[in-house]
This record gives C-alpha cells, structure tokens and sequence, in this order.
C-alpha cells in the first residue's frame, strides 16, 4: 500500500514539473538555435557555464547572482600552425634577450660613468628600465606558452599581466614627455639648465610619472573587475589586451567608456600634447639661430628622442587605426608586436648610435668587465 502511494505520488509530481515546464515553452517563443535556447534559460535566471570555444550571449538584464565567473582565459597567441611555432619561439626569445641586454647596458653605461650624470641620461636610464618591464609583462608570458603548448591564463594572472601593462605603457609614454620638456629647456634656456633641471626636479618628475601610471593601471583594474560575465574566454591575442577584454564582457558600457576615455587622455593625449608644446618651442628657437651649423646641433641634441617618440606612438597609433579598420583580431594581434617588443628592442639602438656619449661610456664599460 505505502508503495503504490509512493509512487502515485512520483508521478503526480512529475506531471505537476511537466505541467511547469510546458508552460514556460507556451509564454516563450520557439527557439530557433542553441542561441535561442541560451537566451530564454537566462531569463529564467539558469547559469550557463562558459567553457573554451563557448560563445554565449549576453542575458537581457544584469544580475549579478544570475552570472558565471570566469576562472581562467585561452590566449589565442599569434598562429595556430604548429610548424611555425619553433620559429615563432626562436624570434621571440631573440628579441626578447637583445631588449633586456640592450636596455641594461645603457643602464649600466650611465651608471658607470660620471660624465652621464646629467638629467637626459638620468631619464634615459629610467626609460631603459620601463622598456625592460614593458617587454616582460608580455614576451616571457608568449614563449612560455608556445614552449608548453599550453595558453591557459588564469583569471588573476589574466588582470595582474594587464596591470602591469598599462602601468609600464602609460610610464614609457609619461617618461617620454618629460624627455621632451628637458630637451625644451636644455635648448631655449640653456644658461639655467642646470638650475631648473636639478636633481630634485628630475627625481620627482619620474616619481610623479610612476604615480600617475599606477593610478591609470588601477583605475583601469577597477573597471575590470566589476566584470563578472563574459561572451567568450578566447583572446584573440598574445597577452591579455585591455580593448579585447572589455569587448568580451557582458556590462553596461557607458561608464566603461567615461574610465577609458579619462585613461586614454592621461596616458595618451597629454604626454602627446607636451610633446607637440616642446618641440613647437624647440622649433620655434632652432629656427632663430642665424647659422645652419648651429641650428643642426641644437637640433641633433633631439634627434634620438624625436626618433623614439616617432616609433612609440607612431606604431601605437598604426595599430589603433588598422583594428578601427580591420575586422581580424588575429591581424591586430600581429600589428601590437610592433609597439610591444620592437620598439623596447629597437630604443638602445637608436641612443647608441646617434649618440657619442653613450658609445664612450660603452667602451669604457667594455674596457673595464674585460
């Protein structure tokens, strides 16, 4: 007796779940695709686990219970072919060694010799610095990825690779505007140089380059991490690009848009607008020194930070306008190496060689380790 109730009682809930459920189908529309599917399960408040190679919607309203957390990231890196992975292997950890042992020595060379201990070199020697940690948020992240076969990045080692990203982007940019400014009064007040440019100056320029870079790196963190549910977890890049990831993310982008806008004008449009002041200024006084002997060594004294600054933001801005044109995140993936690891690379090279100073100091550090 108890067990034909039991099972009376079985099937009468059955039938009670399935009377709910035909009654959900009758009040949706018909789905047409697993899409479909996917967007009336969000609005009956059902989590929808995300999984590599899982596109899903975003739900039709935000509620924060009714959202998956992302655990780790699959970054998509630059090619797929296996055959072209040793060689992408070989490149990179060629140009990564060249860029670290190229900005160290520069670093040791002013160090080491005391006629290098003016502001230029001093900000140089910070610039090197910012190039050695720029390149190392991303290229030994890349190499170790393409060695292992694996592009698993975890949620945190995703926001912390970011963090310092745009903390050592925005201090490269910072660092290369207040270049600018010491060429700006080392040519048209050359007789108080030393006196505006003293050591206390410089230090706290590059302190407060350092501080404004951590507030851009963080303000930007912040944004990020109110993010809790995402259409993908493929990047289709080699590092854990900001853009790219706001992109993927499920959220009202009104205030995303206000913080980037703010970040992108303290990291981008004021060191550019310094630039452009400094060197209107730098021109502007070349140009009412009567020989030509003498404009063209005020101007050389600018030559190799024109040359940076020309790369740095010439590439940056190349690759800002080729992902506003092209609809491949693989090609924009390819065009950020540019500004990612030639650059650094490329930045001793230009010092060195248009710059007599630093090739004493090179020999002299040679001399001395042999």
């Amino acid at each position: 007796m108890l067990c034909l109730l039991f099972s009376e009682s079985l099937y009468a809930s059955r039938g009670a779940y399935l009377t709910v459920f035909l009654q959900i189908l009758r009040t949706e529309p018909e789905p047409s695709s697993l899409t479909g599917i996917r967007r009336m399960m969000d609005r009956h408040s059902l989590v929808i686990p995300q999984h590599r190679g899982s596109t899903v919607q975003c739900p039709s309203y935000i509620e924060p219970q009714n959202l998956t957390s992302v655990s780790e990231f699959f970054l998509m890196g630059l090619s797929d072919d296996p055959e072209l992975q040793p060689l992408l292997f070989g490149l990179f950890l060629s140009m990564y060694l060249v860029t670290v042992l190229g900005n160290l020595l520069i670093i040791l060379a002013v160090s080491s010799d005391s006629h290098l201990h003016t502001p230029m070199y001093f900000f140089l020697s910070n610039l090197s610095l910012a190039d050695i940690s720029f390149t190392s948020t991303t290229v030994p992240k890349m190499i170790m990825d393409i060695q292992t076969q694996s592009r698993v990045i975890s949620y945190v080692g995703c926001l912390t690779q970011m963090s310092f990203f745009m903390l050592f982007g925005c201090l490269d940019s910072l660092l290369l505007a207040v270049m600018a400014y010491d060429r700006f009064v080392a040519i048209c007040h050359p007789l108080h140089y030393l006196i505006i440019m003293n050591p206390r100056l410089c230090g706290l320029l590059v302190l407060a380059s350092f501080l404004i870079s951590l507030l851009v790196s963080q303000m930007h963190n912040s944004v990020v991490l109110q993010l809790t549910y995402f259409k993908d977890v493929e990047i289709s890049h080699f590092f854990c690009d900001p853009s790219q990831l706001l992109n993927l993310a499920c959220s009202d982008t009104f205030i995303n848009n206000i913080v980037m806008y703010f970040v992108g004008a303290i990291s981008g449009f004021l060191p550019i607008s310094g630039i452009f002041f400094s060197y209107y200024k730098i021109v502007s006084s070349i140009l009412r020194v009567p020989s030509t002997g003498g404009r063209y060594k005020a101007f050389s004294t600018c030559g190799s930070h024109l040359s940076v600054v020309c790369l740095f933001y010439g590439t940056g801005l190349g690759v800002y306008l080729s992902s506003a044109v092209s609809l491949s995140p693989r090609k924009d993936a390819v065009a950020s190496v540019v500004y990612t690891v030639v650059t650094p690379m490329l930045n001793p090279f230009i010092y060195s060689l248009r710059n007599r100073d630093i090739k004493r100091a090179m020999w002299r550090l040679f001399s001395k380790t042999i």
